[in-house]
């Protein structure tokens, strides 16, 4: 038995490998680890519990937008949703249900997120530094910061000198009363449709601030009985099908939600306006709600109850520009001063689309901040960063669905870097490097893909784009297509590197 071996098959398995996040992706590749007998992971969060998203977000009506069923793993049914679209309590319940069981606790480190990494060259390490200045020595990483997670906070002239109370939805208040009180929503995309109709009916006064309005499809929400839910439970063979007829619906949409044709998309705008229409009754407000655009350009919304909350007496729309905040009020672009005790900013997240978490330093020194900042978030396949090795991504650039679960990526990514993980350890490699003309080529061809989409049509800007255009989120296709092309780790599509004799006593120091 070589060095190598008798370091990776020590008592201790010294292979540390670093998973960054404690959301739906990190909790999953934690959980495929420990299934596969890895057990030498260690998990970074850098918040105080795991969930990510549905941690964060408890903001009041707060659910899925994707049925529960689809939006959760594959291998973890869970016969117990309540209805068919989960409230973000039951999905943070879900997910710490799944680390009791799969025992991740102890490989979470909780408060404690990563602030750069660094990989040595020599010893095929990834050098990382903590938010608590400590070092962790990893020989593989897997990133699962997700993109929903910094909450964008818009940047309005006098917002700091208000005397109210302001915050994201995000990070809600749950201490502040809202009741009978004048409150200011900015933003009415999906936090925000979801929330009004919650709070509307306990407030003195809602105005509702609309930059752009967004096509708005009716929610068939359907409430999961208790003999519904037994039923699951002792047959899962009937959930299983459900979710398979539920994923396989949701992939039949991909085309009129992808394409740019607007006549695929105009099945979903005529529902869309019929909701208009059910939701609304005074035409002028009717106007204002209407989008311009071609249905797909930006997220499908689901709704039944936020048409008509705006009809409410108490609720204004406005669709005048903000010119600034002032102490107790918001001045609109047309002039009009509107009094208010309460800001609530719906204004999305800071997505980072040409820009690394953190700082990341690879092969020869090089910065994937300095790289993106030219090229955007690129990967090969979303995983993997020629220049980076054993660097793995977890819904990295262009892995992002418009029609269906992001689970269906993640959990495609997370067997493609167990894949890529188990090769570095039974293979005894140093590092594994994708090659660039590989990377170069997969990403030329999805931007050209890019052209055919109603997301670059010029219908409309959405988060989706870089400032050039470029579409860097979302894939360009069926889910069972993208899974289907990362199914299998291919060491010839990577520059492979072994371990030279030399540099073994330095690497069980290292990892010691």
């Amino acid at each position: 038995m070589n060095n190598v071996h008798a370091l990776k098959n020590s008592p201790n398995q010294k292979f540390p490998i670093a998973i960054i996040g404690g959301g739906f992706a990190g909790v999953g590749m934690g959980i495929e680890l420990g299934k596969s007998g890895i057990g030498s992971f260690t998990i970074f969060e850098r918040e105080g519990d795991v969930g990510g998203t549905w941690r964060d977000n408890t903001y009041p009506g707060c659910a899925c937008d994707v049925p529960s069923y689809v939006y959760s793993y594959s291998f973890e049914p869970n016969p117990n949703w309540s209805s068919i679209f989960g409230k973000s309590e039951e999905i943070q319940s879900y997910i710490k249900g799944c680390v009791e069981k799969y025992q991740l606790g102890p490989h979470f480190r909780f408060n404690e997120g990563i602030k750069s990494a660094v990989f040595d060259d020599r010893l095929g390490l990834w050098e990382l530094t903590t938010t608590k200045n400590k070092k962790f020595n990893a020989r593989a990483v897997i990133s699962a910061v997700g993109g929903l997670t910094d909450p964008s906070n818009p940047d309005i002239n006098g917002i700091d000198q208000f005397k109210g109370e302001v915050f994201h939805t995000a990070r809600w208040n749950h201490d502040y009363d809202l009741k009978g009180k004048k409150v200011a929503i900015i933003g009415t995309g999906c936090s925000s449709i979801q929330v009004i109709p919650e709070i509307v009916g306990d407030i003195e006064h809602l105005d509702v601030y609309q930059r752009t309005p967004g096509w708005i499809m009716p929610k068939i929400d359907i409430k999961i009985t208790d003999k519904a839910q037994r039923l699951f439970s002792r047959f899962p063979s009937i959930q299983k099908l459900i979710r398979g007829i539920m994923y396989w619906g949701s992939e039949a949409l991909a085309p009129p939600l992808i394409l740019d044709s607007p006549f695929l998309s105009r099945v979903f705008e005529n529902a869309a306006r019929r909701n208009i229409k059910k939701g609304i009754k005074d035409p002028e407000l009717r106007k204002k709600v209407m989008p311009d655009f071609q249905f797909g350009c930006k997220r499908m919304m689901i709704s039944s109850d936020y048409y008509p909350s705006l009809e409410r007496d108490n609720v204004d729309l406005l669709t005048s520009g903000i010119q600034e905040v002032k102490a107790n009020s918001i001045v609109t672009e047309d002039g009009k001063e509107h009094p208010a005790d309460c800001i609530i900013l719906a204004t999305g997240f800071s997505l980072g689309l040409a820009s690394a978490p953190f700082e990341i330093t690879g092969l020869g020194g090089r910065s994937l901040n300095d790289e993106w900042e030219e090229t955007g978030a690129v990967a090969y396949k979303g995983v993997a960063m020629s220049g980076y090795p054993n660097w793995f991504l977890i819904m990295g650039p262009n892995t992002g669905p418009g029609h269906t679960s992001v689970l269906i990526y993640t959990e495609g990514q997370i067997r493609y870097n167990l894949q890529a993980i188990k090769a570095l350890m039974d293979d005894d490699l140093k590092y594994v490097n994708i090659d660039k003309s590989l990377q170069d080529e997969y990403n030329d061809s999805l931007q050209r893909r890019m052209k055919y989409t109603v997301w670059t049509s010029g219908s409309c800007k959405s988060w989706y784009l870089n400032d050039d255009g470029s579409n860097h989120a979302l894939y360009p296709g069926f889910g069972a297509e993208y899974v289907s092309r990362i199914k299998k780790f291919k060491q010839s599509e990577y520059a492979v590197v072994s371990y030279d004799e030399n540099d073994l006593e330095a690497l069980e120091a290292s990892v010691g």
